[in-house]
């Protein structure tokens, strides 16, 4: 069976939209001919009067590939409106892989009538998605690529027992402020303003740094955004969870609904559920390497099974045929 041609439209940089690409990467692995239009790119006044506005741009792409559908990727310059004008003049397929958690619930229901199919991150909000639309959404999880979180052994400034990168919140604050004996090491924004700034070593502003700074952890530490100051009623996993995973850096985690169906807990990964008990798992862990790094490199495993952006990609191919 002879693979489609797809447009992808989405933001494409080297940080919060690596992903982006990633996926593009995998389609095209699969046998997928994939044209992209960057969102981040903004045409000059010339190119507005010459008619290179976003809604212009998009027809004229579709016009030019051809695609079997079109496909948003974090795509937030795509409004309902825009949408629905675009799938009446192109007459393809519009789909939309939404890839947050419930904190952008309100946005993902607002947007999500405009598409002809979406996907979602979790089971959390594939519930709510599919109440308001009055038929079942798909989950297509999160993923990672292989190739590019690989593991890796830093050195130097990168060295560290305990590695959380991520951008500083109250709650990641207070969780952390219980590991500093361990020799923890922070990347991201905002650290420097907070009480563990003295942990901060940089901000990690794109992926090949990100790499380097969970690569030189003994424990890799993952803290999943909340929307309403408690995980009990979420459970969407963050991509965090697969890109240490692909990585083999054996990862400690908070409690989240959809956890289990990806990775067994204790086996592939470590979960805790509060400051004390995230605590008690990284001093037993740092206690323990051998056996800790068993579990990094179980998650590895589980990872290149199941979970790389080729087997998310397949099963939206699948989705589409059916």
């Amino acid at each position: 069976m002879s693979m489609p041609a797809m447009l992808v439209v989405a933001p494409f940089d080297d940080a919060l939209n690596a992903h982006a690409s990633q996926r593009c990467r995998a389609l095209e692995r699969l046998g997928c001919r994939v044209e992209a239009v960057d969102l981040l790119e903004r045409p000059g006044l010339f190119g507005r009067i010459a008619g290179r506005d976003l809604q212009a741009r998009l027809r004229k792409s579709v016009e030019a590939v051809k695609p079997a559908a079109v496909l948003a990727l974090r795509a937030t310059e795509l409004e309902p409106e825009l949408v629905k004008q675009l799938r009446k003049e192109t007459r393809v397929p519009w789909l939309n892989w939404f890839p947050d958690d419930l904190r952008t619930i309100a946005d993902v229901l607002r947007r999500a009538p405009a598409y002809d199919r979406v996907f979602v991150s979790g089971t959390d909000v594939a519930e709510r998605a599919s109440a308001a639309l009055g038929h079942p959404v798909e989950v297509i999880p999160p993923g990672a690529d292989p190739s590019v979180y690989r593991p890796l052994r830093s050195k130097d400034q990168y060295r560290a027992n305990v590695v959380f990168a991520g951008a500083a919140t109250a709650r990641r604050e207070t969780l952390l402020s219980g590991l500093v004996e361990f020799g923890l090491a922070l990347w991201g924004p905002g650290w420097r303003s907070t009480s563990l700034k003295d942990y901060c070593r940089g901000e990690a502003p794109d992926t090949d740094r990100y790499v380097r700074a969970y690569g030189g952890a003994s424990v890799a530490v993952n803290i999943h955004h909340t929307s309403f100051g408690s995980t009990a009623t979420e459970r969407s996993v963050n991509q965090r969870v697969f890109e240490l995973a692909a990585m083999g850096v054996p990862q400690v985690v908070d409690e989240r609904g959809d956890l289990a169906r990806y990775f067994e807990p204790g086996k592939d990964l470590m979960v805790f559920h509060d400051t004390t008990s995230l605590r008690k798992i990284v001093e037993a862990a740092l206690q323990d390497l051998p056996g800790t790094e068993l579990i990094g490199a179980s998650a590895r495993r589980q990872m290149l099974t199941r979970h790389t952006y080729m087997h998310r990609c397949k099963q939206l191919l699948d989705a589409m045929n059916d």
